[in-house]
């Protein structure tokens, strides 16, 4: 159990520490000490200009969104409870009704369109059309047991015109555009005002009393319906029909694209961007219970909808006045949607709430001791701040270290957080200073504006104190920067070097140092080999490979290092120290001299070998002799040393002699593994019969079985190709020979030049007098220029023509 309420006081904290959405405003002034006093809200209307507010004495109060009174006096519109106001698009009409059976339009600019309407039943809804300011027919919809559509018709008399009936009262109607939302007790319709036809009915859904919990429409746009009732949400959407052939029927029709159930009753509803706000009221544990328990504080949550399902983003329990005593029905929710601004309303309070800005923001980390955080909102959004700005921010965080004893932290956010301020600077050095951690401080000027401070006066008081402290690493790291700042590189480098400064390969890059390291190449090698190699291959045209070179002799293994990236970046430009490059590896990196000896053809054979030797190196030993022509003995090597068959044949394939493959029978003859991988692999380079009749009888020989099948496929392979090539050969000898034929039947075409007595015309085309052609070209019937350029088909044969 202890393990339990620890978890829900963890879960529970966590909870408080997320950030609201939303921030409340109790609306005071006039509406507080002047109405609320005495009277009690019923309903209320909101606008960009002006609050309407209806109370349950029939009056109804202008005020602003402040809650100052906006008008000379009371409207006393109704002698009893205001049910539903309802204000036109410009904010220039208010109309109102009551149970009283009134129904009043009023002017608040012009008394010209005034309208005092009275029916004989109490009037639950009204709404007037949005565009009641400049349209002529002066529409509005009231709702008692019948939803009636009143206009202004010939000769201004007042005309209805009755749009729905028989299911029973009508307690709410919201108007948007051409569209007239309505609930009564069977569930939500809507009336399409530019067809003139009903387009839906939304049934409802619950089993709740429609009189105790009562249906809240709120339209998102001209086309998106919200709907809530008790404890169901619906997002419906007006769209146009695809196909308009069906008469009588509504050009439009809905779509419910939303819809889910809460665990609490929803009181008012309103559009936040892409999510829903609700404003909800929890259930009674038990609906049946005769005692009336005080009531729980009404929320409002931000879900973003789904279909049968829904996301709570955030959920605020709300503090009204009197909440203890109030249902469901006595909470609305109005909003001016355009400018996210959302009204609760119960009968003793109204609260606003509305988005909180980056100001709240800031103010919640601040609070939360996120400095962090708030100095970067403040940065990103310092035009649009009204109350924080970046120096308070600023002050207050550097403060905050100090008294939380971060001193390093402190002085490392300086920079960033003082920026050019001189002022700003000179407090914190002497609040360092008076705490006398001014050490802190020192240790961090790299990360100072230079600019804000004489460089020169901090210089000498460093060296003063390097002097009684030599070794101090800080002392001498911040002098370093000093001298950057100064321009005086050479000795900055001199002492990040000696630092082994991370920033050292910066600088000489930043500062072009490259004649400054001329003589610390070793120095780079020891701090950082992989930089160092890399700066020097970057600037060989500032820093030569001879100089480099030169510098690493000393140090076999950096040079190593060095030459070895250098001969992977380009294999030719560091050739005459291919030489030195082979003991080189051969002594630190042996795996890449075989790679090395095959990539380069600028080392001496011999003393390679020699090398190789020394080191018994046998792999590369074989690879130098074959490339020395010394095939034989880097055979032996191969046989005798490194015993690896595979590789004999791949050499002896390699080189592919008859002397060489005669050495590695006769060296093999006696060992079976040998034979077996001879007999694997030689059928394709060797005659098999070669190795066969040599085996002496008896011996015992693994795997010879597969070794002789092998041997025959290999054969049958070598025979199978011979014949298709045969078949092929044959083939194209019988094509062409058919082609010969046909070329040679052709008839010729002999002009008028070639036309005379005793001539002779080949199949080529050529012609000749007989006496001009050659004996032995008449014999053989082949053209003599033809035949001296070889030609194809066609040079053979002729025709004579007398």
């Amino acid at each position: 159990m202890e393990d339990e309420e620890e978890e829900s006081t963890s879960s529970e904290e966590e909870e408080e520490e997320t950030e609201p959405r939303l921030k409340y405003e109790r609306i005071g002034n006039d509406l507080k000490n002047k109405i609320l006093t005495r009277d009690c809200v019923s309903c209320l209307a909101v606008h960009p200009k002006f609050l309407a507010v209806g109370t349950h004495w029939g009056m109804i109060h202008i005020f602003d969104h402040a809650g100052n009174n906006v008008r000379d006096k009371e409207i006393a519109a109704h002698t009893t409870t205001v049910n539903q106001i309802s204000i036109d698009d410009h904010g220039d009409y208010v109309a109102s009704c009551s149970d009283d059976g009134k129904v009043m339009i009023n002017g608040l600019y012009t008394s010209d369109n005034n309208q005092n309407i009275t029916f004989d039943r109490p009037v639950k809804a009204v709404a007037i059309d949005p565009m009641f300011y400049k349209n002529s027919s002066r529409h509005f919809v009231t709702g008692d047991d019948k939803l009636i559509l009143n206009e202004r018709g010939f000769l201004n008399r007042h005309k209805t015109i009755l749009l729905h009936q028989g299911e029973g009262p009508v307690r709410e109607i919201q108007w948007k555009s051409d569209f007239i939302a309505w609930a009564n007790d069977l569930g939500v319709k809507i009336f399409d005002m530019s067809s003139k036809k009903r387009i839906t009915s939304i049934m409802k859904d619950h089993s709740y009393r429609p009189d105790l919990y009562q249906c809240s429409l709120c339209w998102k746009d001209n086309r998106t319906l919200l709907l809530a009732w008790a404890d169901k949400v619906k997002v419906c959407v007006v769209k146009d029909k695809l196909q308009k052939d069906v008469r009588d029927l509504p050009d439009r029709y809905v779509e419910i694209t939303a819809m889910f159930t809460l665990d609490s009753f929803v009181c008012g509803i309103s559009p936040l961007r892409e999510e829903i706000l609700l404003l909800t009221f929890e259930k009674d544990d038990d609906e049946n219970a005769t005692s009336r328990a005080p009531s729980k504080r009404p929320h409002l949550k931000v879900v973003r909808p789904g279909m049968e399902f829904y996301d709570e983003m955030s959920n605020d329990a709300l503090s009204v006045r009197g909440f203890e005593e109030y249902k469901s029905n006595d909470y609305h929710l109005e909003a001016i949607i355009d400018e996210n601004l959302f009204y609760i309303v119960s009968p003793k309070d109204i609260i606003v709430s509305k988005e909180r800005d980056q100001d709240d923001h800031i103010a919640w980390l601040l609070e939360h001791e996120d400095f962090e955080g708030a100095m970067e909102l403040a940065e990103r959004h310092e035009k649009s701040l009204r109350v924080h700005n970046k120096k308070d921010i600023a002050k207050q965080y550097l403060q905050y270290l100090l008294d939380d004893g971060q001193f390093e932290e402190a002085a490392l956010q300086c920079p960033r957080i003082l920026g050019k301020n001189r002022q700003l600077w000179e407090e914190e050095v002497y609040k360092f200073q008076k705490i006398n951690q001014l050490r802190k401080f020192l240790e961090v000027v790299k990360s100072w504006p230079s600019h804000i401070y004489h460089v020169e006066t901090v210089i000498t008081v460093t060296l003063d104190k390097l002097d009684r402290d030599r070794a101090n690493r800080t002392l001498l790291q911040a002098l370093g920067e000093l001298y950057s700042y100064t321009k005086q590189y050479d000795k900055s480098l001199a002492i990040y070097i000696k630092l082994r400064h991370k920033d050292v390969f910066t600088l000489i890059h930043k500062h072009s140092l490259f004649t400054s390291i001329s003589d610390k190449i070793t120095q780079l090698m020891e701090f950082d080999q992989e930089k160092a190699v890399q700066l020097l291959l970057d600037n060989m045209d500032k820093i030569s490979i001879d100089e480099v070179v030169h510098q690493l002799r000393g140090t076999p293994q950096y040079l190593h290092i060095y030459l070895d990236k250098l001969f992977q970046k380009d294999p030719q430009i560091g050739n005459k120290f291919h030489g030195q490059q082979v003991k080189l590896y051969a002594e630190f990196d042996k795996q890449k001299l075989l790679p090395f000896l095959k990539g380069s053809n600028h080392y001496p054979l011999q003393m390679a070998l020699e090398e190789c030797e020394l080191r018994k190196l046998i792999p590369e030993q074989v690879f130098l002799l074959g490339r020395m022509g010394n095939t034989k003995q880097a055979l032996q090597l191969i046989t005798s040393q490194l015993k690896d068959v595979d590789q004999a044949i791949e050499f002896c394939k390699e080189h592919n002699e008859p002397d060489l493959w005669e050495d590695l029978i006769s060296f093999s003859i006696d060992k079976p593994v040998f034979i077996k991988g001879l007999l694997h692999n030689i059928g394709t380079h060797v005659d098999p019969i070669i190795l066969i009749s040599r085996i002496r009888e008896g011996m015992e020989i693994p795997g010879l079985r597969d070794s002789l099948v092998k041997i025959l496929q290999d054969y049958n392979l070598q025979m199978s190709l011979r014949e298709g090539c045969k078949r092929i050969l044959v083939a194209d000898s019988f094509n062409l020979l058919d082609r010969l034929i046909k070329i040679q039947k052709r008839g010729i075409s002999v002009d008028n030049s070639r036309y005379a007595s005793n001539c002779v015309v080949f199949y080529c085309k050529h012609a000749f007098h007989e006496d001009c052609v050659p004996i032995h070209s008449l014999e053989n019937h082949t053209c003599p220029i033809c035949s001296t350029q070889r030609r194809g088909p066609g040079s053979k044969g002729a025709v004579t023509g007398k």
